[in-house]
C-alpha cells in the first residue's frame, strides 16, 4: 500500500492578543500610516455597527447583522484588494464595503429595507449584500470566469461564513474554480457560530481551510483577529490568482461577539463566560496595543478618531432618516430585467393606488 498524497494546512499569526509580535511583519506593516489606516477603518466599522443596532432597537432600521469582533476579517480583506477587483460580500462585511467606498448612508438605506442602498456611488461592480447563505459563491465563480475569458488581471473575492462551507453550492463554486484555475479568492469568516450552530456541529474537519483540498486548491488558515495577518494572507492569495495561478481558500478564525443579528438572542445557546473570554482576543484592542507600544498612537489621537467616526456616522444617519421613502413599485422594479405580464399588471395597480392616495392626502 503506497501513499498518494499528503496535505498540510498552514496557519499564519503575526500579532498576539496582547499586541506583541508572534511572527515577522510584512513590508506594508512597517509603515505606521498603513497600520493607522487599518485601525481607523476597524474603529469606523464598530462605530457604525453600534449606531445601526441602536437604530434597529428604536424602530428606525430593519434587522441588522453586527460585525462586532470580526472587523479585522473584512478590513484586512478589502485592504488587500485593488480597486478593479470585485468584492462579493455576505451580510457582515460592512468593514470591507466601507473601505472600498460604499457610503454609510447606503448601508443604512439597505438595512432600512430600501434597495437604493445597493446602488453604490463608489465600487460600481462590487456585489450587494448577500443575505442567503453561500448563494453568492457560484456568482463569484462566474465573475472570475468572466475575468479569465476577457484576460483581465482582476480577481473575484468572495467572503462567507463558516456555516456557508456546509452548503453544496459553496463546494461547487470551489470545485469549478479549481478545475478552471479561476482568479477567485474565497475568504471564510469563521466566527465559530452559524446562528446557533457551533462549528464543531457543522463539520468533523479539523479546519475549514482543508475543505480546499477536495477542490484541488490551496487552503490556508489565518488568525482573523489580526488585521495585519489577514491583509498579508489575502494579498498573497489575490496576487497568486492575478498571476494566473488559480484560486485559494482562506479561513480566518475569529469570534462573533454579538448576536447573530438583532433578531437573535445568543444567550439562549452560549454562555456569557465564553463570550467574555473571547473579548481578550478582539482585533481593535490588539492593534491599538501594538500601535501604542511602537509610539504610533496616543490618547489624543484616539479621542480625535472616536469623535471623527461618531460625527461621520451621525451625519450619515441624518441623511438616511431625511431621505424620502422609495416608491412602492420598487418591490417589483428590482426583481426582473423585463417584467412578466402578471407583475406588469400588479405594478400598474400599485401606481394607480399610489396616485389615489396622493390625491386623498392633498385634499385634506
Amino acid at each position: 500500500m503506497g501513499e498518494i498524497a499528503r496535505f498540510v494546512i498552514e496557519r499564519v499569526e503575526i500579532l498576539r492578543p496582547d499586541g506583541t509580535l508572534a511572527g515577522p511583519l510584512p513590508a506594508f506593516a512597517e509603515d505606521p500610516d498603513e497600520l493607522v489606516k487599518l485601525y481607523r477603518a476597524m474603529v469606523l466599522t464598530r462605530t457604525y455597527d453600534t449606531k445601526a443596532v441602536a437604530l434597529q432597537r428604536t424602530g428606525r432600521l430593519g434587522t441588522v447583522a453586527s460585525s462586532l469582533g470580526q472587523e479585522a476579517v473584512a478590513v484586512g480583506t478589502a485592504a488587500a484588494m485593488r480597486p478593479e477587483d470585485v468584492l462579493l460580500p455576505s451580510f457582515r462585511e460592512q468593514g470591507a464595503m466601507l473601505w472600498r467606498g460604499v457610503r454609510i448612508e447606503e448601508l443604512l438605506t439597505f438595512w432600512g429595507g430600501d434597495e437604493r442602498g445597493s446602488d453604490f456611488a463608489g465600487p460600481r461592480e462590487d456585489f450587494p449584500v448577500c443575505i442567503p447563505v453561500g448563494t453568492h459563491a457560484p456568482h463569484a465563480a462566474g465573475v472570475a470566469t468572466a475575468f479569465k475569458l476577457r484576460r483581465e488581471p482582476r480577481v473575484a473575492v468572495c467572503v462567507l461564513g463558516d456555516g456557508a462551507t456546509s452548503k453544496g453550492e459553496v463546494y461547487e463554486a470551489l470545485n469549478l474554480a479549481g478545475v478552471w484555475r479561476l482568479p477567485m479568492v474565497t475568504v471564510v469568516d469563521n466566527n465559530r457560530w452559524a446562528i446557533s450552530v457551533p462549528v464543531e456541529a457543522q463539520t468533523a474537519a479539523a479546519t475549514l481551510a482543508q475543505k480546499a483540498i477536495g477542490a484541488g486548491i490551496p487552503g490556508i488558515q489565518v488568525d482573523g483577529n489580526d488585521v495585519i495577518a489577514v491583509r498579508a494572507v489575502v494579498a498573497r492569495a489575490i496576487e497568486r490568482a492575478r498571476a494566473g495561478e488559480g484560486p485559494t481558500l482562506v479561513e480566518a478564525t475569529t469570534y462573533r461577539l454579538s448576536d447573530h443579528t438583532t433578531a437573535d438572542d445568543a444567550r439562549r445557546y452560549r454562555d456569557d463566560a465564553e463570550v467574555s473570554a473571547r473579548w481578550k482576543e478582539e482585533p481593535i484592542g490588539r492593534l491599538r496595543a501594538f500601535l501604542l507600544a511602537r509610539g504610533f498612537w496616543d490618547k489624543a489621537r484616539e479621542e480625535a478618531l472616536l469623535a471623527d467616526c461618531a460625527r461621520a456616522v451621525d451625519e450619515a444617519v441624518e441623511a438616511y432618516l431625511a431621505r424620502p421613502a422609495a416608491p412602492a413599485t420598487d418591490m417589483i422594479d428590482h426583481v426582473f430585467a423585463r417584467l412578466p405580464a402578471p407583475l406588469s399588471r400588479q405594478r400598474a395597480e400599485i401606481e394607480r393606488r399610489a396616485r389615489l392616495r396622493a390625491r386623498e392626502v392633498a385634499g385634506r
